[in-house]
């Protein structure tokens, strides 16, 4: 018999393959980002169909074939439909995606940003806090996890709500993190500290990022 491991995951990218098939890219809690194919993902009344769309989050059974895993079966928790139907709020969950397909790796402990990811896209579908404030929190968030955030202080030019702002989104719990409200100009101060941060840590084009900077959104 074959052996099947089950795991907590969010699917981060979903890829056609074939005529009837699906590559699927999970940021899992138990083994960090894994591969695996959704054998007849598209094809009508599939099982896995909708667990194979991105964003969605639940568990998924996989067995270990000769070359990859193949998805055997899941249970979705939460599908997101809502980001999906928006435009807006589906280019910032791409764009999250992007980053943590970017950063997380396979047998790595990825369970801080699991989660980071998963409040992250709760918090656009929840719609209390500007998507522009969810993305700097996220980055900023993201950034600490990895331990490449170096924080501004007192000599900086920035004024003191920025800084417990910042203060809030380091320290946090994050399952509390999008709770808070902020000016538009300590929005934008977060936006500039956000951006020079990523930038100097990881110096990475994401495409995602590009789309919402056309689109000013």
């Amino acid at each position: 018999m074959t052996d099947t491991v089950e795991v907590t995951a969010l699917v981060l990218k979903s890829t056609p393959v074939g005529e009837y098939d699906r590559r699927v890219v999970l940021l899992t809690r138990e083994q960090g980002r894994i591969a695996c194919f959704a054998r007849g993902a598209r094809r009508p009344g599939s099982p896995v169909m909708a667990a194979s769309l991105p964003f969605c989050f639940g568990t998924y059974r996989l067995r270990s074939g000769r070359n990859s895993n193949v998805l055997v079966e899941a249970k979705v928790q939460y599908f997101f439909e809502k980001i999906r139907n928006d435009m807006e709020a589906a280019c910032y969950a791409s764009y999250f995606a992007e980053v943590m397909h970017y950063i997380t790796r396979e047998n790595n402990d990825e369970a801080a940003l699991l989660l980071l990811v998963f409040q992250s896209l709760r918090a656009l579908e929840a719609d209390r806090i500007p998507n522009r404030l969810v993305r700097a929190v996220f980055e900023i968030r993201t950034l600490v996890i990895e331990g490449e955030f170096r924080p501004p202080d007192e000599r900086d030019p920035f004024s003191p709500s920025t800084l417990q702002a910042v203060r809030h989104i380091m320290q946090a719990p994050v399952r509390t993190l999008y709770t808070f409200a902020v000016s538009d100009t300590v929005l934008a101060e977060l936006e500039h500290i956000a951006e020079i941060s990523l930038q100097r840590s990881l110096g990475h084009r994401f495409e995602s990022l590009e789309i919402l900077k056309a689109l000013q959104i």
